[in-house]
């Protein structure tokens, strides 16, 4: 199978813009699971488990919390001073978020060196392999290059197909299992529960983030002869006040200072590290609850002198996460705030479950004032019929404000409210990333710089 012919082949003076646009158009879908194409390129390319070498690799696979899981546990590893790469999806505003070593991003030139390799070797191997296929072998072949002696890998899609999956991990994390992409993992806990094991190796441990386990999980525990370690069964946290929080196991506690992430996630992390053979001190781990931050999870802002929650929960569980911190968030902010309102800039791809996402947002009780409502800028995306169609299932139609687009929604939302006011954006990355792209951007109606 050839590379189809859309547009020519970059070159290693071609910028990284040109490289993504090419490596987008070489195969025929977008998702394409299974290791059979990708497996010979990261042969040829020398990626196999020897790339790694002596580099101790984290794999987190899970429906929810993948993004905060492994921005917590590279940030703890930095923190300890080892060189720690660190892989995940997609990215928000720039493709170099997804690639970095160090807390950094790598440079256009790095990938741009990376995507010629692996682009000679699918070449050679007569294949096509998908975007995500490239981009991460190319992160991959960053990382080995660069002698990292930590990887921190975020699974894209399930496990066992995913090309993340070609890199034999030392520590297994499973955040949590939900129903979530059902076209390529099922539509029940146990099958997904199965692609998502498929990390595992012989005799690693296992991090399981939640305290319910599907036996499918619990079968390849016992296929591997792993050692497993499970939240609630082998350790848990407790909130003590508002900045402190402690974790507990067997055999420590720990009362450590609350991170601007998840707690749950954050617990699953430092459960990992744990249990790992690193050298990781308590000061380290305390240095990187205070620092780490991930754009998009709860990502509270003031923009455009409005306060922004940036949220990209897109299915239940990940709405269940975000409401659990935007509930005190609100209550906090109306007690300072008498006369705020909230309002929801809000769209959703359409292979999810959408009416989960809205009639849970609803439950909440939230005084949720408008919702400003676009379709996303992708093939997948839900149009606004099937978005309003929801909508108009739990919430007053005249509080339902439609626009063309992201750009055009999050100026109006500006716009109509007022300084006291919260605005939060929630549904997709692809929502988060057209809106803090639309607030960044010079020629938007609203004209504001991001700001921390």
């Amino acid at each position: 199978m050839s590379a189809l012919s859309a547009s020519p082949t970059p070159t290693a003076h071609s910028d990284l813009g040109a490289w993504l646009d090419y490596i987008y158009q070489i195969h025929v879908s977008a998702i394409d699971m299974g290791l059979s194409r990708v497996t010979p390129v990261a042969q040829k390319l020398g990626l196999t488990s020897t790339a790694k070498k002596d580099a101790y690799v984290f794999t987190v696979a899970g429906t929810n919390g993948k993004g905060s899981t492994t921005a917590t546990i590279a940030a703890m590893c930095q923190a300890a001073g080892y060189k720690t790469a660190l892989y995940q999806s997609p990215h928000l505003i720039d493709f170099n978020e997804r690639v970095r070593i160090d807390g950094q991003m790598v440079s256009d030139a790095e990938l741009i060196a990376a995507f010629a390799k692996v682009d000679a070797a699918r070449a050679e191997c007569d294949v096509t392999l998908s975007f995500f296929e490239m981009t991460t072998l190319a992160a991959f072949l960053i990382f080995a290059e660069a002698h990292c002696d930590v990887w921190v890998l975020e699974v894209g899609l399930g496990g066992r197909l995913d090309v993340v999956n070609i890199i034999d991990p030392d520590m297994a994390v499973i955040t949590n299992i939900g129903i979530d992409h059902v076209d390529w993992l099922g539509d029940n806990v146990e099958s997904i529960g199965a692609e998502k094991a498929g990390i595992l190796r012989d005799g690693i441990p296992l991090i399981f983030g939640s305290d319910k386990m599907p036996k499918s999980v619990q079968a390849r525990i016992d296929a591997h002869q792993s050692t497993a370690y499970q939240a609630e069964r082998d350790y848990t946290h407790q909130v003590i006040d508002e900045t402190t929080w402690q974790y507990s196991s067997s055999s420590v506690t720990l009362r450590l200072p609350r991170p601007t992430l998840s707690l749950i996630n954050t617990t699953n992390a430092l459960s990992a590290v744990l249990a790992s053979p690193l050298d990781i001190s308590t000061d380290a781990i305390e240095h990187a609850l205070q620092t780490v931050r991930l754009a998009g999870r709860f990502d509270n802002r003031h923009i455009a002198g409005r306060d922004w929650v940036f949220d990209v929960a897109h299915n239940e569980e990940g709405v269940r996460f975000l409401l659990a911190q935007l509930v005190p968030k609100w209550q906090a902010h109306v007690e300072n705030k008498p006369n705020a309102r909230m309002h929801l800039l809000f769209s959703m791809l359409m292979d999810k479950d959408i009416n989960t996402v809205v009639t849970s947002l609803k439950a909440a009780g939230l005084p949720i004032a408008s919702w400003y409502v676009a379709p996303i800028d992708h093939p997948r995306a839900a149009e606004m019929t099937q978005l309003v169609t929801v909508l108009d299932k739990h919430v007053d139609s005249s509080s339902v404000h439609t626009f063309d687009g992201l750009p055009q929604a999050t100026a109006a939302i500006i716009q109509d409210s007022h300084a006291d006011d919260l605005l939060v954006a929630c549904g997709s990355f692809h929502t988060i990333s057209e809106a803090l792209t639309a607030l960044s951007t010079d020629d938007t109606p609203t004209s504001a710089m991001l700001s921390a």
